[in-house]
């Protein structure tokens, strides 16, 4: 089995290192205390993040954006301008609003696998 320390573990969550052993602490994160170190197995966070084992096809660590959410188109609704994508994130809907052209020039359909690209208020879609 594949273990993390914290720091590691923060790296692929995209969080700080404090905050990935106060989550562990409270039991909220898959982790296990030796000694005065916590270790938290890869498979289990990366299954909590809805990713596949391996390198990330997309390419968008150069993005400021950090938080980056693996999902599945759910339902898409286009109206004038622009398009309701509800992508479900690990069980959990997430809905962005983005212009109609992006959703057609991305060939957004239901059941694609989508990357949710969260930056302050703002939710973008990768494919």
């Amino acid at each position: 089995m594949d273990t993390l320390n914290a720091d590691q573990a923060a790296t692929l969550l995209h969080m700080n290192a404090k905050r990935v052993r106060s989550l562990a602490r409270a039991g909220k994160l898959p982790a296990v205390r030796v000694g005065r170190r916590w270790l938290f197995p890869r498979e289990r966070l990366e299954h909590l993040l809805g990713e596949r084992p391996g390198p990330r096809a997309l390419g968008l660590e150069a993005l400021s954006a950090r938080n980056h959410l693996r999902g599945r188109v759910a339902a898409i609704a286009k109206d004038g301008l622009m398009a309701e994508i509800t992508i479900d994130v690990g069980g959990q809907p997430l809905v962005a609003i983005i212009t109609r052209a992006s959703a057609e020039r991305l060939g957004l359909t239901a059941g694609d696998d989508v990357l949710a690209v969260i930056k302050s208020t703002e939710v973008m879609v990768a494919k």
